[in-house]
């Protein structure tokens, strides 16, 4: 853990084959980038299959991850939501529960589940959607607690077409509060919330915005972007870098987010993590990406180290 309280720099892995036998090679490369984490992401590895562990997927991938000195994370499945409809909610839970047990079982320390998303409806049907969020976050909260881990609930967008809800920074720190459970955290995913808050036409007010969740936000998912609405046709991803739109997951530095002032607004807790998630297409710029991102992380102030220098 570095001095300030921040637990380190990391970078998000990528498949390469279906039955991760070259995993490893994966996590060697990534670890010579001399990064502290490395997130896994499990979402997209066969491990579990239809709310159960499949044993020797999962064994693939402890034989990968043995050994290191790295800390690791977990990216669990997208598609979990805790703000859909009632009747598959359990769905939901059984499928967390698995991936949950996958994360304990290489060591992990945080796992990243995306926030809720709900369709557009009047406030009393996405107040409803809330509610159940709630109550299943903190039944989550106890498995995680019991695992070791902690879950952290990730910032998302919802797209530019007006049909689904997804909750700004502050609405997050909202629920989370409300929540109060001390194993469901937060990711903060800057670039997700620069692109909920430029749709939501309150770019203005994100760095206050993401202040207001950083004290809770365990996890930080780094990458950059314009925050501009992906809303035009687009042949190639070389066109919507071309005009900076959409989330493209570009090395820090790269886009517009507003770094220096985010590190100046921002209190995050002890043991944060600094996880980068950059796009293949831009691989070839991983090492410039962790420069900038570690020191980002050496500037950040955590509420140990606040507390320290009143």
């Amino acid at each position: 853990m570095l001095a300030n309280g921040v637990q380190g720099t990391g970078i998000s892995a990528h498949k390469r084959l279906n039955d991760l036998s070259d995993f490893g090679a994966e996590l060697d490369m990534i670890e010579a980038l001399g990064v502290e984490t490395i997130e896994l992401p499990t979402y997209d590895m066969d491990i579990v299959v239809g709310g159960r562990i499949r044993r020797p997927q999962m064994e693939a991938l402890k034989r990968a991850c043995a050994g290191r000195s790295v800390v690791y994370s977990v990216h669990g499945p997208l598609a979990i939501n805790f703000m859909d409809e009632a009747y598959r909610l359990q769905r939901h839970f059984d499928v967390l529960a698995a991936s949950l047990e996958v994360a304990a079982e290489v060591g992990a320390g945080n796992y990243v589940i995306h926030s809720g998303l709900a369709p557009m409806q009047q406030g009393a049907g996405l107040e409803a959607a809330y509610a159940r969020q709630r109550e299943w976050l903190a039944r989550s909260g106890d498995m995680a607690r019991q695992l070791g881990l902690t879950l952290c609930v990730e910032t998302l967008f919802a797209g530019f077409d007006g049909t689904v809800h997804a909750s700004s920074p502050r609405r997050l720190a909202e629920e989370l509060a409300a929540i109060g459970h001390p194993a469901v955290m937060a990711t903060l995913d800057f670039s997700h919330a620069y692109l909920k808050l430029d749709y939501d036409g309150v770019r203005t007010t994100f760095v206050d915005e993401v202040a207001a969740l950083a004290p809770y936000a365990k996890h930080l998912h780094m990458h950059d972007s314009f925050g501009r609405q992906d809303d035009i046709w687009m042949f190639t991803e070389g066109e919507r870098l071309a005009y900076g739109h959409g989330d493209l997951h570009l090395p820090v530095g790269w886009g517009d987010i507003p770094w220096d002032d985010l590190m100046d607004a921002c209190r995050f807790p002890e043991g944060v993590v600094f996880n980068i998630e950059l796009k293949d297409r831009y691989w070839y710029a991983a090492e410039e990406c962790v420069a900038a991102t570690k020191a980002l992380a050496a500037r950040a102030v955590t509420l140990r180290s606040a507390e320290a220098a009143e």
